[in-house]
């Protein structure tokens, strides 16, 4: 017989004068028996055991021999279980590929599989001995805790709890997962009185509402399970690696990010560009031993052998709309509570669905208003939300994206859907790059802003400081770069010099406000730019031209969508020093020279604006744009006062606001000239459609510049701007707030239009 390790050596004795039981978590009865074998050489005499419900199983029922016992002796309970690790390969004991194609998980081994292990592999089985506590103790505890579903279930959740933590430093804290959520969950008592005060509101049967509520739950929990996460993680490495590098990340960051998770619980809050971002941090977090995050996801994605897989990696499912359903509201939110409570980190995208401009979508508020009510009733101390910037060199969602811009509609979830998405990574895209941003306490946010609900103007704030720094950690690449220096000659052909020139002027900008980079920028040689756009031009995003011993590149309308998706994911950088650009303009046009004009003029800008971008209060967007205003032009208002607006702009350098603005701005003219035709009332649907054959007219008629301003992306933007203003409703009074609008944007764009 081998002899078989124990963990930590544990004395397996109580206090002194008290009895000990130990209470076996034993998956089979093997296991049963090494337990109790290994106990009687250890002890030198007769033990008690009590075999409880195993922790690997769901299904069984709660020992009542346990339940005799505790409810009437007194003695010391000590809980003991077999953890079987998975073999060493390079240094890390996890499940690889290899293993799949193995009977079972190696760390949950039946039948003879544990016998072979255990006589050949004897240093992968441990004994561990989890804390222990009197029936009394637990008694006391049962009765505090206010649980419904009985001692027995109590007394080895605890023991559950107790030998998850000991075998955490066996296995790593990637596998910190809870187990049996349900079970948890509907045992308290709080849940079961708000059951209960449901089904009365409602005239319901109790039992009903409770078999409903179980229902919800299992639908909605993740049930993560250690073999699928390994097995997940390895397939996720030979995914990306099909198009991609490498997944890029600051391991100072990274250890901040455990530090800050071992102390609150965390909401990690990624853009969302790609179908890969879960999985570029899931594997991150696996690389670095950090917990696995509970992620939420769409109902619409819980399709076989998808759902399934994604659900065992952590992924919990919510509805898509459950406005009217109280009872999944409340469902919902216990179980939001629970992982706030037992600090699990939790994972989704503030944004809802993924960008399809490059540009951070408008934060929604469901989730984080569930969190920061989970906060507001004491369920923790502080919650940490995490910015996180989720960065491709390229993206091979882009030119789906351009489609859907031009309004062809979005392909739905499905096998089939999924297989493309898969062969469509067998190109070269690059790298990713994950950043973090810095946390946002949800306790000091609470500590100064009310909150009451998704209306509230506090929660709203709080999502946009998140979507702030997120885009504040977006770090400028190679691509990025390039595409700003296409577009500036919006579909014009031009030389590779010529585009270093620009790209040229484009860095020094980046470099002088110490912006984040993935690299550093070498683009000012026409033999690098060649590099970058040769590579976009593999994927069909930029065109080229060689004869008579030159080469040219060149953007058609399509390709123009294309790449500015990755213009945009930087152009929020460059929105202040176009702002500032377009208010000297009109200071110069008004024949003005006060600076606080000139303010005025930004903050309208701003307001015009403040449905693309994440702007900061009205005070801190000022102060930055004159911070920006001085790198270039210091003491610019006397130089506004003594030579005007035309000198600070002259000395301002080279024009953004052309491609960083202009383009928005003539989506959102022909939105302003299609407001201001339209009669009777408003089809979004059709509305768009026309905007689109207006924006094909103008394009055709050279009254726009830039064929990327055709896009649906842009005109659901400047509508929601318009019916912020109440300009989508009908009658005689909106008609006229509609030509004023329209007014605006042109008048905007007149301004944008100075740097051409």
């Amino acid at each position: 017989m081998p002899q078989t390790d124990w963990t930590d050596n544990p004395e397996l004795t109580g206090p002194p004068g008290i009895d000990v039981t130990y209470l076996l978590d034993a998956a089979t009865n093997y296991e049963a028996s090494i337990l109790e074998r290994w106990l009687k050489r250890r002890t030198k005499g007769e033990t008690r055991t009590i075999r409880v419900k195993s922790s690997r199983r769901r299904f069984g029922q709660h020992s009542k021999e346990l339940s005799d016992f505790i409810s009437t002796e007194s003695s010391y309970l000590i809980p003991l279980r077999v953890a079987w690790l998975a073999p060493e390969k390079g240094g890390r004991r996890s499940v690889t590929w290899a293993d799949a194609f193995k009977p079972g998980d190696p760390r949950d081994p039946r039948g003879l599989r544990a016998r072979y292990i255990r006589m050949v592999h004897p240093t992968r089985v441990k004994m561990i001995a989890g804390g222990g506590a009197t029936t009394e103790q637990l008694r006391a505890g049962y009765e505090e805790s206010a649980e419904v579903d009985g001692l027995a279930a109590y007394t080895t959740r605890r023991a559950w709890i107790s030998l998850d933590k000991v075998e955490r430093r066996l296995r790593g804290n990637r596998y910190k997962i809870p187990r049996f959520v349900p079970d948890a969950i509907l045992s308290r008592g709080a849940l079961d009185q708000a059951l209960v005060q449901h089904a009365t509101d409602n005239d319901l049967d109790p039992d009903s509402v409770r078999k409903t509520a179980r229902r919800y739950l299992r639908e909605i929990a993740a049930t993560h399970s250690p073999y699928v996460i390994d097995l997940i993680a390895n397939a996720i490495h030979s995914l990306y690696r099909q198009g991609y590098g490498e997944i890029k990340y600051s391991d100072e960051e990274v250890r901040r990010v455990a530090e800050l998770g071992a102390e609150y619980p965390i909401a990690f809050l990624p853009s969302h560009r790609s179908n890969l971002d879960r999985l570029s941090l899931q594997f991150m977090l696996w690389e670095n031993d950090l917990p696995p995050n509970h992620t939420a996801g769409g109902i619409n994605l819980n399709f076989f052998p998808i759902g399934p897989l994604l659900r065992r990696t952590g992924v919990f499912f919510i509805r898509r709309s459950f406005r009217d359903n109280e009872l999944y509201k409340l469902v919902l939110r216990t179980y939001l509570d629970y992982l706030v409570e037992k600090r699990f980190p939790m994972e989704w995208y503030l944004e809802g669905g993924r960008s399809r401009s490059g540009k951070l979508n408008p934060p929604r508020f469901g989730m984080l208003n569930y969190l920061v009510d989970a906060q507001k009733r004491g369920k923790a101390e502080d919650i940490m939300l995490l910015p996180i910037s989720i960065t491709y060199d390229q993206i091979q969602d882009v030119p789906d994206y351009a489609r859907e811009a031009q309004g062809k509609g979005k392909e739905g979830e499905s096998i089939g859907w999924l297989v493309s998405a898969i062969r469509s990574l067998r190109r070269r895209y690059g790298d990713i790059y994950i950043r973090f941003g810095e946390p946002v306490s949800v306790a000091e946010v609470l500590a100064s802003t009310e909150i009451d609900d998704v209306t509230s103007v506090g929660l709203q704030k709080m999502a946009f400081e998140v979507m702030y720094r997120i885009g504040q950690s977006t770090p400028a690449t190679p691509v990025s770069v390039v595409s700003i220096a296409l577009l500036g000659f919006r579909g014009k052909a031009v030389s590779a010099t010529e585009l270093a020139d620009e790209c040229a002027s484009l860095i020094d900008f980046i470099r002088s406000r110490d912006l984040p980079t993935t690299e550093t920028l070498d683009l000012t040689a026409a033999d690098s730019v060649t590099t970058i756009v040769d590579w976009l031009g593999e994927h069909g995003n930029v065109s080229s031209h060689e004869a008579v011993g030159r080469r040219v590149f060149w953007l058609d309308e399509d390709q123009m969508i294309r790449v500015s998706y990755y213009r945009n994911t930087i152009v929020h950088f460059f929105v202040n020093r176009a702002i500032a650009e377009m208010a000297m303009v009109r200071a110069e046009v008004n024949g003005e020279r006060d600076p606080s004009a000139v303010r005025s003029h930004m903050i309208d800008l701003r307001d015009l604006l403040k449905f693309e971008f994440f702007f900061p209060d009205r005070e801190k967007f000022v102060n930055l744009i004159d911070s920006d205003i001085e790198l270039d032009v210091a003491g610019w208002e006397d130089v506004l006062r003594e030579a005007g607006p035309e000198e600070v702009r002259a000395k301002l350098g080279t024009p953004v606001a052309y491609w960083a603005l202009l383009p928005i701005l003539d989506a959102y003219q022909i939105v302003g000239d299609e407001l201001e035709s339209l009669r009777g009332p408003f089809d979004e649907k059709k509305f768009l459609q026309a905007c689109l054959a207006r924006a094909r007219m103008y394009r055709i008629e050279e009254r726009i510049f830039n064929g990327e301003s055709a896009s649906q992306v842009l005109f659901k933007t400047a509508l929601r701007l318009a019916d912020n203003r109440g300009l989508l409703e009908d009658g005689p009074d909106v008609r006229e707030g509609r030509l004023e609008f329209a007014a605006e944007v042109r008048e905007a764009r007149e301004d944008a239009a100075r740097g051409l």
